[in-house]
């Protein structure tokens, strides 16, 4: 009866923390393409097309979606989704925000 608690208990640790690993994974996908996307952005206003739908084409192209996009003195502050993993019958969408442009103080 020992064995069979621990085994079980065993199964739910490694349960859980593949969860939470499935999780840190899409939020360092989803930093890493809000990340793209600013830079692609801040080009885009540097040479004066349009910075949002720079960082819409490279937020795609990472596989992520732009939840909004903000630009005010030449910097461009964008926020992506990236869908996470299903647990428990739940979505679990991560959110990651970004800024390129000058220097200057952070939102």
């Amino acid at each position: 009866m020992l064995v069979l608690a621990a085994s079980a208990l065993l199964m739910f640790v490694g349960v859980a923390l593949s969860g939470v690993t499935a999780v840190v994974l899409a939020h360092r996908s989803a930093q890493a393409a809000a990340d793209l996307a600013a830079l692609a952005a801040a080009s885009a206003a540097a040479a004066g097309v349009d910075a949002c739908a720079a960082a819409d084409r490279s937020a795609e192209a990472n596989e992520a979606s732009l939840s909004s996009c903000e630009q005010a003195d030449g910097a461009v502050t964008v926020a992506v989704r990236v869908g996470g993993p299903r647990l428990l019958g739940r979505d679990y969408d991560v959110t990651a925000r970004a800024r390129a442009g000058p220097a200057g103080p952070v939102p």
